[in-house]
């Protein structure tokens, strides 16, 4: 592991020189074209063979090393969020006046990328230097927000032959992420109706408007009627025009529909659907439903989790300097109780009634605990094909939600630095671990195949569904 420390004391200033760069780029899912070409050109640079149009995406991208042994993947993100354009470090919402409204990355994106990069170069110089045989890949994955690009990189087959894939995600916190997930469908409801003058003829109009209202209403009655750890959000996307004097002949809304798993979203999907077409009925208009979307309920690994873990606590501390630690202070005042209580109820046992600016440690690790953390993602695909863990690594200060704009306002930080080569440290000294123990991916896919059920993996994305960039 010392070739591990020296690597990561040389190469750190190059990481967070990358994870800037793609901080102010903030590009949206599937337009990530600058932040992919970034890291394309590194791994390059670093000796990887590069695939581009990873399942015919243009900003996802394979880049491998080596020709023989386990297939070890970090999965890397780059995309941001619409809306939170924000200025680095400032303590009130400042949007930037470089581009005011614009991209932020509000989940840390720019830092997930970058270390699961910097862990496969990591892994590669140490390859190199013992001359242990694998095969390193770094999947370049779009589209995570919202998008759910790794479901479409599923669909296709692209981490068919992984033997192991490795990420995490930038938080307030660290430990091993051992939750489940839900499972999501996300679709349009497009209402046709027919213009009229909403005062001389409005008997002849037949409102779209109308339909999406009713709809919002009839689904909000459901919520009543669903399962308890079910969620549904909707958007209203397109309100048929400006004026009001003109009866609306088209609107449009986007509703997210998660479950616990990926058969409750499509039970759940189906009756949102009908609320849709009880709508539709109700105003005389048409509705057109459009699959937009859809990725998996997540599969824990044990094993995994447990290499994982190891390691975190071999990492010792999350040590930042003084300054980080005030910093940390100034925006963690910026929070409400509410925010600081949500992260800091789960790990009252490590707090013991402190909350701390800088999260040091690590949270508690039970193998045998089932949560399921209410929100969505699509690694959750890659985890039913391939052993899949991952961890959270503190970056923010304690307390700090997501898709927030003290989060994006800390992106640049000591502390996101610090994080962010910390989770590149345990992500390459994971792999290290399972190449020299094979028995334990062996363990690790038994595991897989076990919570699987027997069941095949079955991407909750139908084949017809275009991408949706190429949809016309």
């Amino acid at each position: 592991m010392e070739l591990l420390q020296e690597f990561f004391a040389r190469e750190a200033p190059r990481m967070t020189a990358l994870a800037d760069q793609i901080w102010s780029l903030a590009e949206l899912r599937y337009a990530e074209t600058a932040s992919a070409q970034l890291h394309i050109d590194a791994l390059a640079a670093a000796g990887f063979r590069i695939t581009r149009n990873v399942a015919d995406i243009p900003t996802a991208f394979l880049a491998e090393w080596g020709e023989a042994g386990p297939v070890i993947a970090f999965l890397g993100e780059y995309d941001a969020l619409s809306g939170l354009n924000q200025q680095s470090g400032a303590l009130v919402c400042t949007p930037s006046v470089d581009s005011p409204g614009a991209a932020g990355h509000g989940c840390g994106h720019h830092l997930l990328g970058t270390s699961a990069h910097f862990a496969a170069v990591a892994l590669q110089a140490h390859l190199r230097a013992s001359g242990q045989k694998a095969r390193v890949r770094y999947y370049g994955c779009p589209a995570e927000e919202g998008g759910s690009g790794k479901t479409f990189m599923a669909r296709a087959g692209v981490f068919d032959d992984v033997d192991v894939a490795l990420t995490w995600h930038p938080a307030s916190h660290s430990g091993v992420f051992s939750e489940s997930t839900l499972a999501n469908i996300q679709a349009k409801f497009i209402f046709h109706g027919k213009a009229s003058h909403a005062a001389h003829s409005p008997h002849l109009g037949r409102s779209a408007l109308d339909a999406v209202e009713l709809m919002n209403v009839g689904v909000n009655y459901l919520r009543e009627h669903m399962p308890p750890s079910a969620r549904v959000h909707y958007a209203v996307t397109d309100t048929g025009g400006l004026s009001p004097n003109v009866v609306q002949a088209r609107a449009e809304v986007l509703y997210l529909i998660r479950a616990i798993d990926n058969a409750e979203a499509a039970e759940l999907y189906q009756r949102v659907q009908n609320v849709a077409r009880g709508a539709a009925l109700m105003t005389d208009c048409q509705v057109e439903i459009v699959f937009d979307k859809a990725c998996s309920n997540l599969l824990p690994n044990t094993t995994l989790n447990k290499v994982l873990h190891a390691r975190l606590l071999a990492e010792g501390p999350l040590t930042v300097e003084a300054e980080e630690h005030s910093r940390a202070g100034l925006f963690q005042g910026t929070l409400s109780a509410s925010d600081i209580d949500a992260v800091s109820r789960p790990l009252s046992q490590v707090l013991r009634g402190q909350v701390p600016a800088v999260f040091e440690g690590v949270a508690p690790y039970d193998p045998n605990a089932q949560a399921v953390l209410p929100g969505s993602t699509d690694v959750a695909d890659v985890s039913w094909i391939t052993p899949t863990a991952q961890i959270w690594m503190a970056c923010f200060a304690f307390g700090t939600p997501m898709h927030s704009w003290q989060l994006v306002s800390q992106g640049k930080t000591g502390l996101a630095h610090a994080g962010m080569v910390r989770a590149a440290r345990v992500l390459a000294a994971t792999a290290i671990e399972l190449i020299e123990q094979p028995q334990l991916i062996a363990q690790a896919r038994a595991e897989l195949l076990e919570r699987r059920k027997g069941q095949p993996y079955v991407c909750p994305i139908p084949a017809e569904v275009p991408l949706p960039f190429k949809r016309g």
